[in-house]
């Protein structure tokens, strides 16, 4: 049984001018499928060091470290899936 763990960088706002991010590993909690309209989104459940938290679709929970704000939502195949997050997330025990 491999038990990988996947994490995410918090994508909690630290000020309330929008301008720095937590940042933090954030461990994926859980992870699921919603349906949608467009078609089924992989979401996830995560939580933070400090205590953050966020449930809902990953790619609304991904953001840009470059910018310093959320990676706004694709339409199409430009959309990431679970399996490039996984690749860029998972961390072997």
């Amino acid at each position: 049984m491999d038990a990988a763990m996947m994490f995410m960088d918090c994508p909690e706002y630290m000020d309330k001018h929008g301008a720095v991010r937590c940042g933090l590993p954030a461990e994926v909690e859980s992870r699921y499928t919603v349906r949608s309209s467009d078609g089924p989104l992989e979401s996830a459940k995560i939580r933070c060091p400090r205590g953050h938290w966020f449930n809902g679709p990953v790619e609304s929970l991904i953001w840009s470290k470059d910018h310093g704000a959320a990676v706004p939502r694709a339409t199409g195949g430009d959309r990431q899936d679970a399996a490039s997050l996984s690749a860029r997330k998972a961390r072997p025990e």
